[in-house]
């Protein structure tokens, strides 16, 4: 589920875009991630560590050969390759950064989910940096975790689920915890980097060593998808 965006086994369906969606329960993932790959490819499924018991899956997969990628409107090298870093639930202090994703050469941000349980929202103010070409400075990708994903006022709408961006899990206080997911793509406003490449989420936000609405300890897992040359 985390390699479409959904966090905490979230049912909802059927939703869907270009890039992905949901169409039944339990199954009906699909999505459209363009995978290139230069002679050959390989593709193996493998259950995962909490499995028991036989599992069966329905599979479809499909390709074209001698075919050029795009990334938007951006045409990509021959020799870029789609690579996935993942974190899985880690433990954040409040205020503490986490890097979902690094890379030392070429390359562009291709798509990001990240799924967070915390005491309350609050860590919804904090914001995604990338840091470009070595740079000290971060590019702010956002003011705050939820207008990264297009929301707004800690997703007081509810769930959408939009080509640029989603919102598939928001779980209000229950038993102390709340829960939240989101997937982003960045084909259609694209982040490319040329001599190296770090994204940074942190566990809420301050101004002048002020926190704004105090976070709590979070845990934390992402899925960030780049191509890489």
């Amino acid at each position: 589920f985390l390699g479409h965006g959904i966090g905490w086994n979230d049912s909802s369906a059927p939703w869907g875009t270009e890039h992905l969606g949901k169409t039944g329960q339990p199954s009906g993932l699909y999505n459209t991630y363009r995978i290139p790959f230069g002679k050959s490819i390989q593709i193996t499924g493998q259950l995962g560590t909490g499995a028991t018991k036989p599992q069966t899956f329905w599979w479809i997969f499909r390709g074209i050969e001698n075919l050029s990628v795009y990334l938007g409107n951006i045409r990509l090298p021959a020799n870029a390759r789609l690579h996935l870093q993942v974190h899985n639930d880690v433990a954040l202090k409040p205020l503490q950064m986490l890097d979902i994703a690094q890379s030392p050469g070429r390359g562009a941000l291709y798509q990001v989910t990240l799924a967070v349980a915390s005491k309350d929202l609050d860590f919804l103010e904090g914001m995604m940096r990338a840091y470009l070409d070595g740079a000290a400075e971060p590019l702010l990708l956002s003011s705050g975790t939820e207008d990264y994903f297009l929301g707004t006022y800690y997703f007081n709408r509810g769930l959408y689920h939009l080509p640029l961006a989603g919102l598939t899990h928001k779980e209000e206080p229950q038993h102390g915890t709340s829960r939240f997911s989101a997937y982003r793509f960045h084909d259609e406003d694209p982040v490319i980097f040329q001599k190296g490449f770090r994204l940074a989420w942190r566990n809420g936000e301050e101004k002048d060593g002020k926190p704004y609405a105090p976070p709590h300890p979070s845990q934390v897992t992402s899925y960030v998808w780049l191509y890489e040359w």
